[in-house]
């Protein structure tokens, strides 16, 4: 569920994302996820749901009612598994104390809050509106409510130096969370960033902070998932390990996403991206297209390898109708170039597949 709005638009942010100048038009903009979700039953009818995502935006800006009403929605139309997991991000700037108990008593049982940095100055220049101080007191507000907390942080921040990288780490383990999702700053097209680029460390200092992450992250007992993804033993995130395994999503609201397969194909669905569009709009779906058998292979590569541990060759098979065959040459080339551990039964990237992914990736493009 895609929630378009913030109170500020960040300069790195390439996400569908739109500044609330007015007062967010709450109830029409449920209705509307209502509609979409009603509209969009015949395709994905009697199947099981394992997780629900609230991302934006800042879907925290929504009230504790809204919440409620949404997943009364779904749980009255879905299957919806009873340990299902729910996650909802929040912006430090937006957190309290009764909105996340709201939260948790609607049924949310996973909150991502987007910290970034516990430094003012990176906080500044990454234009985020907490502050460190208020970073640290929205964790506090979470861990009263869930056992089940995600930080986002950023690391080759603006000017950052390895000392400074490491005391945003450090601070986020001692903080107590379940799982710390670690970002490279990346200077995304269409942004703010892009247009006046910061000073940014060089490609040397930025690839010795993601190993000092990694290896701060490991000495704590963090298993380390997924490209940017760490978790505590059995806190991996249920609802992106099935992005990354190539399953099935519905996504609903301004600028979602849906990838669904059925037995003849798999389409790829966008709502309409602007808020006030999707909501004067009677059909939700501005794009829909089937995935070609040629783009298949990169497709699935492009979600399965950002996994350390790779997938088993079964599940190519299961999720593209496809035998691994089709990749025979890709991958004996990637295994050659050190990049991929193949056997018949599993495929991994190696570590310096994971340094290279996109290079990785790239050898699995269509022609």
């Amino acid at each position: 569920m895609h929630f378009p709005w913030c109170v500020r638009k960040c300069p790195y942010c390439d996400f569908n994302s739109h500044e609330a100048k007015t007062a967010i038009p709450e109830d029409a903009y449920v209705d509307a996820l209502i509609a979409d979700l009603e509209a969009a039953l015949p395709q994905v009818w009697g199947r099981p749901v394992m997780s629900i995502f609230f991302g934006g935006g800042t879907p925290s800006l929504l009230s504790g009612a809204a919440v409620d009403r949404l997943l009364a929605a779904f749980r009255a139309r879905l299957p919806l598994l009873p340990d299902a997991e729910i996650t909802l991000e929040a912006n430090p700037g937006t957190a309290e104390a009764d909105k996340f108990a709201a939260y948790r008593a609607a049924g949310v049982n996973r909150l991502s809050l987007g910290i970034q940095s516990f430094d003012d100055a990176k906080l500044a220049a990454l234009g985020r509106i907490h502050s460190a101080d208020e970073a640290r007191r929205a964790i506090e507000l979470a861990l009263r409510q869930f056992d089940n907390l995600n930080l986002d942080l950023m690391y080759a921040l603006p000017e950052q130096t390895m000392d400074a990288a490491r005391r945003d780490i450090d601070t986020a383990i001692a903080c107590g969370p379940q799982h710390i999702s670690a970002y490279h700053l990346t200077l995304e097209p269409n942004t703010a960033f892009h247009r006046a680029p910061p000073p940014l460390p060089d490609d040397d200092l930025a690839a010795d902070m993601q190993e000092m992450v990694e290896q701060q992250l490991a000495a704590v007992g963090f298993e380390h998932y997924e490209t940017s993804a760490f978790a505590r033993p059995g806190r991996r995130c249920r609802h992106n390990l099935n992005y990354w395994s190539f399953g099935d999503y519905l996504g609903i609201g301004a600028g979602a996403h849906a990838k669904i397969s059925f037995p003849d194909r798999i389409l790829r669905e966008m709502r309409r991206k602007h808020p006030a569009d999707y909501l004067a709009a009677t059909q939700p779906v501005a794009e829909q297209r089937e995935v070609t058998t040629a783009e298949l292979p990169f497709e699935f590569m492009m979600n399965a390898l950002r996994l350390t541990g790779g997938f088993e060759t079964r599940l190519f098979e299961e999720r593209t109708g496809l035998s691994l065959a089709v990749m025979h040459e890709q991958l004996l080339a990637a295994q050659r170039d050190g990049l991929l551990a193949v056997t018949p039964q599993h495929v991994a990237p190696t570590l310096k597949g994971q340094r290279f992914l996109n290079a990785l990736l790239g050898m699995f493009l269509a022609d």
